[in-house]
């Protein structure tokens, strides 16, 4: 009976193994498959349309496949029209439009994406910048056209350590520029105009070492500007590449500028249409500029006078403060546009003020004689528009005799003389001349 009871197990034996092993497989299939469920991604996904290009990355491969998924042409767009993933044989580094591949190590791996239409005025892009972004570690610039690309920043683009140019002006962006982007070591332009995004300034961004281009203008920024001239100066190999290009305007930022947030390497600065305060005095080192926009904050003390001695300053904007004291200028100035308008700034007006093609000197505290040297160079056209109204001269010298050209504009209306008919102003000044008792009082040093 017993080796009846054996040689019958012995008979069923394999059988029970089989299915032993079968139970063993499929439970091991059946966790792979969750496991599968819980990670899938795009970039999993990418290895089921391999026979796209065979020569592409899969990574590279699911992520355009993510971008395609969380962008769409706005009405009467055409740039996606390009990407099909369900047509064989495509290359999508050929085929596809703004992508741009190199070989690496035997595949093709994405090095440019430009989505979008190149040509201003078309359709942008819809949808939003999908996470899987990051994951391009090729990838040297990534630019989105213009359009109604909403949400927030993913923060996988810190991972880009090979991107050089990130801009996505004007679109509809929201939250805050993550911090993860300090990562971004070789970065070189950083154009994020006309969003909606808020909150501070990385610091992190102060000390990227290629740093050249950044523009974060329009948005609803807060805080302070980073620090940059710590990275600027800094003796490390390789040197840091000079931030040339700064452009904040339209915010609302604060503080006060320091000479640490502006390095002495800018040709372009932009902080007009903030709440910034405090005195100008850090610009003054700042022999580089060419363009100088400080307008609509709350500045306040003296006006460096070196600034009018800039070689290569093209346009002075420092109107809509708070700025008081005399403007003194040691030589002939060469600036195209001076905008000193609506400050509070007192005595008498520099002669070498002629020198510029445009000057709003207007709604400020200024008293005594036009300079002749004004009459002389509205005369020749050189000085193109004179804008004087709202101050506190007495005396227009020989403005009232001079020929001025009829594409010369003079204003110089509610003064303390009755003003010439030379004097054209843009819109009605209201009352010509300002009422006697004002000028005595401001004469006397009483105040109006």
């Amino acid at each position: 009976m017993g080796i009846a009871r054996a040689a019958a197990a012995v008979a069923v034996a394999p059988g029970l193994w089989e299915l032993q092993q079968h139970r063993r497989h499929s439970l091991r299939l059946m966790v792979v498959l969750i496991i599968l469920t819980l990670i899938r991604s795009p970039l999993l996904e990418a290895q089921d349309t391999l026979q796209l290009a065979s020569n592409l990355h899969p990574t590279d491969l699911g992520v355009l496949r993510a971008v395609k998924n969380a962008m769409t042409d706005l009405p009467g767009g055409t740039f996606f029209s390009s990407w099909d993933f369900s047509a064989t044989g495509i290359d999508p580094c050929q085929m596809f439009a703004g992508v741009v591949c190199i070989n690496i190590q035997g595949f093709s791996r994405v090095t440019l994406l430009s989505l979008g239409p190149e040509e201003a005025g078309l359709p942008g892009l819809n949808g939003t910048l999908p996470p899987e972004l990051g994951y391009l570690p090729f990838l040297t610039q990534l630019s989105i056209s213009p359009g109604a690309v909403s949400g927030p920043i993913p923060r996988s683009l810190g991972r880009l350590r090979n991107l050089n140019l990130f801009s996505c002006s004007q679109n509809l962006l929201t939250g805050s520029i993550p911090q993860s982007l300090a990562g971004l070591q070789k970065l070189q332009v950083l154009q994020l105009s006309n969003n909606k995004l808020a909150g501070a300034i990385p610091s992190g961004i102060g000390s990227w070492p290629s740093l050249e281009f950044l523009v974060l203008s329009d948005n609803r920024l807060t805080g302070t500007i980073p620090m940059f001239s710590s990275s600027n100066n800094s003796t490390s190999t390789p040197p840091r590449a000079a931030l040339n290009h700064l452009d904040l305007r339209n915010n609302e930022l604060t503080g006060e500028l320091m000479s640490d947030n502006l390095p002495s390497s800018l040709e372009f600065l932009s902080l007009t249409n903030n709440q910034f305060t405090g005195s100008i005095a850090a610009v003054g080192n700042l022999i580089k500029l060419k363009y100088l926009d400080l307008s609509f904050n709350q500045f306040s003390g003296e006006i460096p006078s070196s600034l009018f001695g800039f070689v290569g300053l093209s346009y002075l904007l420092l109107n809509r403060n708070q700025l008081s004291g005399p403007v003194i200028v040691n030589a002939e100035v060469t600036i195209k546009v001076v905008d000193l308008s609506f400050n509070l700034l007192v005595g008498s007006v520099s002669p070498f003020l002629a020198g510029a093609q445009i000057l709003y000197l207007n709604n400020n505290l200024f008293m005594g004689t036009i300079p002749q040297e004004f009459v002389t160079s509205l005369e020749a056209s050189t000085l193109q528009s004179l804008y004087l109204q709202n101050n506190y001269l007495s005396n227009f010298g020989d403005l009232g005799t001079a020929t001025i050209p009829p594409t010369v504009a003079v204003c110089v209306q509610y003064n303390c003389e009755l003003p010439p008919p030379q004097s054209i102003c843009p819109e009605s000044q209201g009352f010509v001349a300002r009422p006697l008792t004002e000028c005595v009082k401001a004469a006397a040093g009483t105040g109006n």
